[in-house]
């Protein structure tokens, strides 16, 4: 019995370590990777063109993926918290651009429209864990976000997407801080 407890506890052990040290191969201020897939109804989305002027949210989600569902609710609510504020350098202020990893249309769909996930940039391939988007950005797990500025360059990286608003927060705040130096 100790050495089945010693087994499993050594192979958890060797595993941990390889989960913990993955890591995206982008960086904070990296440029980010150009994403064009058609969305539910089949019209082309690019990243770009949603970036331009904007704070966009990547998420990294699935249909099938409970942690992301459980997550959903409070990404709505981040959602509706800063769809409309007044961001620095953002004249088109801030928006969520889900990226789907189903494999299903009608389960990406269905979960889509479930969860309320209202904003209206949502792109698939529908390739699963070997969709494009989900090399590009280095995605090993799900849920999983990154924050691009509207200068197309990657601000945050975040296990689940409602840990940008931290740093929503700061881009919203550093307004407030140029204004009283220029006082």
């Amino acid at each position: 019995m100790k050495k089945i407890i010693s087994g499993l506890f050594l192979s958890f052990a060797l595993s941990v370590p390889a989960i913990a040290q993955y890591e995206s191969p982008l960086k904070i201020g990296d440029a980010a990777p150009e994403i064009a897939f058609n969305n539910p109804e089949d019209k082309p989305l690019k990243l770009s063109e949603i970036n331009n002027g904007r704070v966009v949210l990547l998420d990294f989600w699935a249909s099938w993926c409970g942690p992301c569902r459980r997550a959903n609710p409070r990404l709505v609510e981040l959602y509706k918290k800063y769809k409309d504020q007044k961001i620095p350098g953002a004249k088109k202020g801030f928006t969520i651009m889900s990226v789907s990893l189903d494999q299903k249309k009608e389960a990406w769909v269905q979960a889509i429209a479930h969860d309320s996930l209202a904003w209206p940039y949502h792109v698939s391939d529908l390739g699963g864990w070997e969709a494009k988007p989900a090399q590009d950005y280095g995605v090993r797990y799900i849920p999983q976000a990154f924050l691009v500025g509207p200068d197309g360059k990657i601000i945050g990286k975040y296990q689940f997407a409602e840990e940008a608003a931290q740093d929503i927060e700061k881009i919203i705040n550093s307004k407030g801080k140029k204004e009283k130096k220029k006082a």
